[in-house]
């Protein structure tokens, strides 16, 4: 089989690259390991993603955004953290327009939306199969699949995960953090209005945030030692409302488990370079985030803005120097956020009394300090930061 492009994983962001090289001319083969159903129509998985503005616009320019029901997302209008019983939280408000931070999407959602878009153009998917084999050459690129069967290719692009298996056949390592915690996932329904406030809080022996949701309803984010997470979600659905209760400690009233639980071990990733000969990283296979800053998705979606502007760009799509553009470009915008949000999260999971001080005196800094707060708000509504629509790389 011979194919211009070969991405490797046809999640979100392997979806997003596909969808933004349609009408290129080049030839677009996803490989997934997954079976078509599975990715036609995803299942609920409990992530709710925060989209900035610019993933809105992206997403919009791809086509996508109307397929995703508005009455299914929800505005993020306001955020804020806690940290233990100090009566000071570091709140990040929108600015006078009263334009919300972002909006919260259920991630089956933009998944579905993406799917559907590539449906529609020539890009090809063969799912169902495993890549088992990688050989990249100075002319080309080899992907062979589960079963033997050889893609040949001009570039290839592993979007699968962060933990790529396409990225060690590469030899291309990464910087690994496990944060010895588990994140459990679930939408609650609650007595009290949250009034569109997602809310971060950083107690002792424990991380609880709450999305706001549609109605009475958020989605409740815990991080437990991966015991104390096996214990939850062994409860039954009565015992789990009422430890989350308990847990948040009534902010919002009695609460009551509405959906299903889903529990993933806390772990970061970081390439050791995102591009190298006939080859890309994409999405959680370059960066995979701590989701305590809810830019991991949002970096996924520019990352394919990014590289599929590059690739339309050049003569020959698996030409180093646009490779080699699109990874240094994204390394500049992932790599400050991403060690700084291992840096917040290492602070915040740490009970030690130095830390918790440490913590007390950053909120309170930023309490005080409204500059800060601007800048910060800015950079999560991503203001003035949009590279250039994906409608005009297409045109």
């Amino acid at each position: 089989m011979d194919t211009d492009v070969a991405i490797i994983g046809a999640g979100p962001a392997g979806l997003a690259l596909a969808c933004g090289l349609a009408g290129s001319g080049l030839r677009i083969t996803l490989l997934e390991r997954a079976p078509e159903a599975a990715i036609a129509d995803p299942a609920f998985d409990g992530r709710e993603i925060a989209l900035t503005h610019r993933s809105q616009g992206i997403l919009r320019d791809l086509g996508a955004w109307a397929h995703i029901p508005m009455a299914e997302t929800a505005p993020l209008r306001e955020a804020k953290v806690l940290n233990g019983a100090n009566p000071l939280a570091l709140r990040f408000a929108p600015g006078r327009d009263g334009e919300p931070l972002g909006r919260l999407v259920p991630n089956q959602l933009i998944r579905r939306a993406l799917f559907q878009v590539a449906a529609t153009t020539e890009a090809r998917l063969v799912a169902g199969r495993a890549v088992t084999g990688l050989a990249l050459a100075p002319q080309g690129a080899t992907v062979t699949l589960e079963g033997g069967e050889a893609v040949t290719a001009r570039v290839v692009v592993a979007a699968d995960s962060r933990f790529s298996a396409a990225r060690r056949l590469a030899g291309i390592g990464a910087e690994m953090l496990d944060f010895g915690r588990t994140m459990i996932v679930a939408r609650v329904a609650h007595e009290a209005p949250h009034g569109g406030v997602a809310t971060e809080w950083f107690g002792h022996g424990q991380t609880i945030a709450m999305l706001p949701l549609n109605g009475a309803m958020s989605s409740a984010v815990l991080t437990l030692l991966p015991a104390e997470a096996e214990a939850a979600m062994a409860m039954t659905a009565e015992e789990f409302g009422a430890e989350v209760t308990r847990r948040y400690q009534r902010r919002l009233g009695a609460m009551t488990l509405a959906g299903t639980r889903h529990a993933y071990p806390l772990v970061a990733a970081y390439a050791h370079r995102f591009a190298g000969r006939r080859f890309a990283l994409l999405g959680d296979a370059a960066v995979g985030m701590h989701p305590v800053t809810a830019h991991g998705f949002n970096f996924g979606l520019s990352g394919a803005e990014i590289l599929a502007g590059e690739i339309r760009r050049a003569g020959d799509p698996g030409a180093v120097a646009g490779l080699f553009r699109y990874a240094s470009q994204h390394r500049r915008a992932t790599l400050p956020l991403f060690l700084a949000t291992n840096a917040v999260a290492r602070l915040y999971s740490d009970d030690r009394a130095p830390a918790r001080l440490a913590r007390a005196a950053l909120i309170g800094a930023g309490a005080a300090l409204a500059p800060v707060r601007r800048a910060i708000v800015a950079g999560l509504m991503d203001a003035g930061q949009r590279l250039g629509p994906a409608a005009r790389l297409r045109s």
